[in-house]
This record gives C-alpha cells, sequence and structure tokens, in this order.
C-alpha cells in the first residue's frame, strides 16, 4: 500500500467530484466509495462513474443499501416533494437523508481498515448553504475521534484516523474555482435532485439554485444543460 492512500466518498456532485480532485493533487492514491441508497436522482450514480474513471481512482466500490425503507427525506420518499423554487435559508431542508453522512462513514472506515488505510476524505460543506447536521465541523471531530475508539487496528495503536474535509469552509463559487484549477471538468457531475426523465437537471430544486449561484459568483457558466 503507498504511504498515501485515502478513501473518498464520491457521490457524482460537484462538491465530492472537487475534494477528489483535491486528493489527487495532494498526492493521495485514491479509492472511491460511492452508494445508491434508494435516492430519487440516482443518475448521480452514473456521474459518481464517470468523475472516477477520469480522475483514475485505484479503486471504485458502488455500495447498494436502501435509506428509502425510512424514508424520512424527499430525496428516499417519493411521497413528499422536492421544493422548487425555494429561498435559500440556513434552515434543516426536507431534502435532509437522516444520518447519511454517519452511514457513508461507517462504511469508508471499515474499507479504510481491511486496506490498511488512515485517511478519509468527505466533501462536506458548511460554510455556504446547507443546512445539515452532518457537515458540520463539529461532526467530523466527533466521528474521527468515534473512529480511532472503534476499530480494532486504531485501538492496537497500528495508527490514528483523520477525516480531510478540504472544502468545509468555502463557498461554491470557490469550490468551483478550485476545481477549475486543477482541470475538473464539471460536465461530467450531476447536482439536481428532480432530474428529468432523461436526467437533465431541473434549475429549480434547492442543490441546482446553489450549484447555479455559485457559476455565477464564480464569473463562470455551468456546463451542464438544464431541462
Amino acid at each position: 500500500m503507498p504511504s498515501k492512500s485515502a478513501i473518498v466518498l464520491l457521490s457524482g456532485g460537484m462538491d465530492s467530484a472537487t475534494t477528489l480532485a483535491i486528493a489527487k493533487h495532494d498526492g493521495y492514491e485514491c479509492y472511491a466509495l460511492t452508494f445508491k441508497y434508494g435516492q430519487r436522482h440516482s443518475c448521480e450514480i452514473d456521474a459518481a462513474r464517470r468523475v472516477a474513471q477520469a480522475l483514475s481512482v485505484k479503486e471504485h466500490k458502488i455500495i447498494t443499501m436502501d435509506l428509502s425503507t425510512f424514508g424520512g427525506s424527499a430525496l428516499t420518499d417519493l411521497s413528499l416533494d422536492v421544493p422548487i423554487d425555494s429561498e435559500l435559508t440556513n434552515d434543516i431542508p426536507i431534502t435532509y437523508v437522516p444520518a447519511r453522512n454517519t452511514v457513508f462513514l461507517s462504511y469508508a472506515l471499515a474499507w479504510a481498515e481491511v486496506l490498511d488505510i488512515w485517511t478519509i476524505f468527505i466533501g462536506v460543506n458548511a460554510l455556504d448553504y446547507s443546512g445539515y447536521p452532518d457537515c458540520r465541523p463539529e461532526f467530523i471531530a466527533a466521528y474521527e475521534k468515534m473512529a480511532n475508539l472503534a476499530t480494532a487496528k486504531a485501538v492496537q495503536g497500528q495508527g490514528c484516523y483523520t477525516i480531510q474535509t478540504p472544502i468545509i469552509s468555502m463557498t461554491k463559487a470557490q469550490i468551483i474555482k478550485k476545481g477549475g484549477e486543477l482541470g475538473l471538468d464539471y460536465s461530467l457531475t450531476h447536482s439536481c435532485y428532480s432530474p428529468s426523465k432523461g436526467g437533465k437537471p431541473c434549475g429549480r430544486c434547492d442543490s441546482c439554485q446553489l450549484r447555479l449561484k455559485g457559476f455565477r459568483e464564480a464569473g463562470l457558466t455551468d456546463p451542464l444543460s438544464y431541462a
């Protein structure tokens, strides 16, 4: 195993894609982990495949689980509508998926322990709009502490797990500019919560609004074609 290897959570959106690009730029050999968790915007899985291939990850695993069994989010419960043309606030939106990042990080931690990898990258962002409690620095710090208490190799003193969050304090415009500097092709990514049957982004959900706002503030044009 190379001295610098990392597990990178890769959803297919621009935040996780930028995080992967940063990890690669920083010299990590990257193992990408994507989840098909019952989300209504499952075309992001194809985006994750495109990004993983373009950035030449060492291995890309796609894990299938079904968080729609629990529901509780407009992303996993088809009886709940994805907000359209809503005002972006700091309130926790209905698109929050209960405990999603806790679940995802647990899978990443398990794979990391098997591979003797001590670094996990996740593209959480706390500065710009999201409102998600599992995107905050406090959550990441608490999870990192737990990871070093819950795994055999850490308890045996073989190493110490760290969770890297390189974009956590960036605005969307800063994220986009950073990805551009690293040569990331954002046409490979997908952000929309409510895409058309053909996979085109709606341009009206919270995620699309935030993405478009980021491109405007960065002085750039989003390469995606909107419905």
